[in-house]
């Protein structure tokens, strides 16, 4: 894991401010940095205190999940249920929190083309720096479920196209999922994500991948040069209990994978952790032997940068003072 400060090694600054780079640069800058350093994390982070801790822990870059955002945020499952109202929202909030860049699960973009390109237009004005579309058919399940149904190529293809002729920064990543292997066959995974990358697509994220082998089949096919297209990025979604192996980043990146995606990763963490002070408490009537594990009231203020010996450092917007 590398410190937010290490952006400074791609040469491109800071992210935010009069003049900076946009989102969607940095994280490309991420990854090129990445190609020399090897494969960058990406973790999920679906609110926005876990997410100022991933950053000040080191994280180069985080994730919104649609599954995290529908099961942690709202406590409804992975099923198209939520809003691209709520999704925007969601995200100015998250890209709010962090100075480091956000990519936004977008499912499969709310509609057709037409609302492909909305939906692209409005997250990136709510602080996205890279926008995911899947394959998937509404109502979409969450990728590593049996029952899901995608549509054609072509149409996918127009919805990446929409994707990329709608975006008002060059920078910002659209990236192709795929969710073939699972309905259909690996072959055809990857006959739909080379295509996905001729019709502009940044990214590409196999979903539900079954084997290490299967990882590294889409390693050759897929992370090579198009007719029309630089070397494609690769991601890998490590979810947990899912098909999909849980492989290494160094595996991965011996495989041609630039991006590791944790989606939900910390989100278990947090709740087993909430499950267990609960069983604690109930069992000794007090959280006194629980202190030691819980985030000190000092650590609280230090990572929302807040003072309460001087509240006046905090703005009415909910930020701290900057003074010239």
């Amino acid at each position: 894991m590398h410190s937010s400060s290490d952006v400074s090694k791609t040469g491109l600054s800071h992210p935010f401010g009069h003049g900076k780079p946009s989102r969607g640069v940095v994280l490309r800058g991420l990854v090129k940095q990445g190609a020399k350093e090897g494969t960058i994390s990406i973790y999920g982070t679906p609110i926005a205190l876990m997410a100022k801790l991933a950053e000040q822990q080191g994280c180069q870059a985080i994730y919104l999940s649609g599954a995290a955002l529908s099961a942690g945020v709202l406590g409804v499952p992975d099923i198209g249920i939520i809003t691209l109202e709520q999704l925007i929202e969601h995200t100015r909030v998250l890209a709010g929190a962090v100075s480091i860049p956000l990519v936004v699960d977008a499912d499969t973009g709310f509609g057709g083309s037409q609302e492909v390109g909305r939906c692209v237009r409005l997250l990136e004005e709510a602080g996205a720096a890279a926008i995911q579309l899947e394959d998937q058919r509404r109502p979409k399940r969450c990728g590593h479920l049996a029952g899901k149904e995608i549509i054609d190529v072509e149409e996918m293809c127009k919805k990446i196209a929409a994707a990329v002729s709608s975006r008002r920064d060059p920078s910002t990543v659209i990236i192709a999922r795929s969710d073939a292997r699972g309905v259909t066959d690996l072959d055809d995974c990857v006959y739909r994500l080379r295509a996905y990358r001729e019709a502009g697509a940044d990214w590409l994220f196999p979903e539900a991948l079954a084997s290490r082998e299967e990882f590294a089949r889409v390693g050759r096919e897929c992370a090579v040069e198009s007719s029309s297209q630089p070397t494609a990025v690769l991601m890998a979604n490590m979810t947990e209990f899912g098909v999909s192996p849980l492989l290494s980043r160094d595996d991965l990146n011996a495989m041609g994978f630039a991006v590791v995606l944790y989606p939900v990763t910390l989100l278990r963490i947090a709740m087993k952790a909430v499950e267990a002070g609960l069983a604690v408490i109930d069992d000794e009537g007090s959280q006194e032997s629980l202190l030691d594990l819980m985030q000190s009231r000092e650590e609280l203020y230090d990572l929302l940068g807040y003072d309460p010996a001087h509240p006046e450092a905090w703005t009415a917007s909910g930020g701290p003072a900057t003074h010239s």
